[in-house]
């Protein structure tokens, strides 16, 4: 009975760690489920792609378990599963059954993820100053490159060469479509653009990992996202280096200015609100949640415009304060709607991650103004810090701060 309460258990975190859930859901999910069944004496040790489970009886198991791409819907269904267990819902063979069919659920389809990257893309756009214009220019790149990743990328090239490759690709096509007049502001056009290849879940999951205390396994998270900014801005350069060998002359690039129909506070609003909705699509968050995750990213973002432009705040503590607000409002939801908080921060930070910085940081030094580059790179870095701050002391709250009392009738 042992072995099987263990074989369960490990399955349900293979699925959870795979699919995109921090270390300590894992494992926390994982106890859960053993502890039910009534197996006390066991231990699991979770790391970023592996885990090790022993249990009294000689029971030993080690698994790899690599990253195969955010699905938090099946996040969400396994922890239901282990409400369900813990009342009683389910036997064990009914539960690793149950376990079995959510790891062979199928992801989104692929035309649902294509429209999501382009949905993403045309808001993301507009949130960094990009106006109608640049917005579907961003939405018809945003499509072709998730077109390139489905069907290119992610089954034929490795994580690297394919995010570098991406990048390419869309810079060029974004470069392509400024030279015949189909958008205006290159730089927004840009950034807007590649913002589906931004390591959302990896960065978001290494900050959590960090704040409970599994400095492995968040360290190695963040420097998997820290190389995936780095292929990133490496497509870039190879595209500009490129198109400056052929004219002899660097590429203007414009957009730091944003457009002044798209910058009002109404618009922001909406265009956070969309894209948040688009890039649910591409992590896989369950469909019942995209309005519940929109809300949370759009409140979120709001509240950074109104303390930058209207406070002596600078982007640093305006993305703090607003970084507390969504991991706050995260917290509160997954208590409401009884739904992982991972659903509701991955989607509620990523406005705020600073995929516009490290775009300028990589122009300003390809383009040889280093002042520029060092600006544009100690904000992001900046930005990325308050991120971490904000996220750690929300980790650290009590959970009785964002859970509803029970009324006694």
């Amino acid at each position: 009975m042992e072995e099987k309460v263990l074989e369960t258990a490990s399955l349900a975190g293979h699925i959870l760690l795979e699919n995109g859930a921090e270390i300590a859901r894992v494992e926390e999910t994982m106890e859960r489920i053993a502890r039910h069944y009534g197996v006390q004496d066991q231990n699991f040790f979770v790391l970023s792609n592996g885990i090790f489970t022993t249990g009294q009886a000689g029971y030993a198991k080690v698994e790899f378990i690599p990253f195969k791409g955010a699905q938090l819907e099946r996040v969400a269904a396994v922890n239901q599963i282990s409400r369900d267990i813990e009342a009683g819902k389910w036997t064990v063979d009914q539960a690793r059954e149950r376990l079995l069919e959510i790891r062979a659920s199928k992801p989104k389809a692929a035309w649902e993820q294509i429209l999501g990257s382009a949905v993403g893309s045309s808001g993301f756009c507009m949130i960094f100053g990009g106006g109608l214009l640049d917005a579907a220019a961003a939405f018809v790149v945003g499509m072709l490159l998730w077109t390139f990743v489905v069907f290119a990328s992610g089954p034929h090239m490795s994580k690297p060469i394919g995010n570098i490759v991406g990048s390419a690709l869309a810079t060029l096509l974004c470069i392509v479509f400024h030279r015949i007049g189909f958008g205006v502001s290159l730089g927004n056009m840009i950034v807007g653009s590649l913002i589906p290849l931004i390591p959302g879940v990896a960065f978001t999951n290494g900050i959590r990992d960090i704040a409970d205390e599994d400095y492995i396994a968040g360290a190695t998270r963040l420097l998997d996202a820290i190389m995936v900014f780095f292929c990133i801005a490496a497509g870039v350069v190879v595209t500009f280096m490129a198109a400056y060998l052929i004219e002899g002359q660097m590429i203007l690039v414009n957009g730091t200015e944003p457009d002044a129909l798209s910058g009002t506070l109404p618009m922001q609003a909406l265009a956070a609100f969309i894209g948040t909705v688009g890039f649910s699509v591409i992590f896989g968050v369950p469909r019942k949640n995209y309005v519940q995750t929109a809300v949370v990213a759009t409140v979120g973002w709001v509240a950074y415009l109104a303390l930058f432009r209207f406070t002596v705040l600078g982007p640093a503590i305006s993305t703090f304060v607003a970084t507390v607000i969504v991991a706050s409002l995260a917290r509160a939801f997954a208590s409401w709607f009884k739904t992982p908080s991972t659903v509701y921060l991955i989607p509620g930070v990523f406005p705020m991650i600073p995929g516009g910085g490290i775009f300028w940081t990589t122009f300003f030094l390809v383009s040889s103004r280093l002042s520029l580059a060092l600006h544009a790179g100690m904000l992001a870095l900046e930005v990325t810090a308050a991120i971490v701050l904000g996220i750690v002391l929300v980790s650290a709250l009590p959970k009785r701060l964002f859970y509803r009392k029970k009324t006694v009738v």
